[in-house]
């Protein structure tokens, strides 16, 4: 089960708050989902390096357009159950 912090940061990133979802993220540079939900931050934010980092980290595929966000974001809550 995802934590509660992760489920809130999904919450700010489907609300295109990608800052209040940074703040969430980046507190845990280890798990891979908070990693990818990291990642589209980055692809919100328009940072494409800093998101290929992140879905790299994550074990996502490499991407060299940038995916559509609302997709990834459906996905992420998908893999998370939401």
């Amino acid at each position: 089960m995802p934590s509660q912090d992760l489920r809130q940061a999904v919450v700010y990133l489907e609300k295109g708050e990608w800052q209040a979802a940074h703040e969430i993220v980046q507190e845990d540079e280890e798990s891979r989902l908070f990693c990818w939900a990291h990642g589209i931050v980055h692809l919100m934010e328009g940072d494409l390096s800093n998101a290929r980092y992140w879905y790299r980290k994550a074990g996502r595929p490499p991407f060299s357009e940038a995916p559509p966000v609302a997709g990834e974001i459906r996905a992420l809550k998908a893999e998370i159950g939401l």
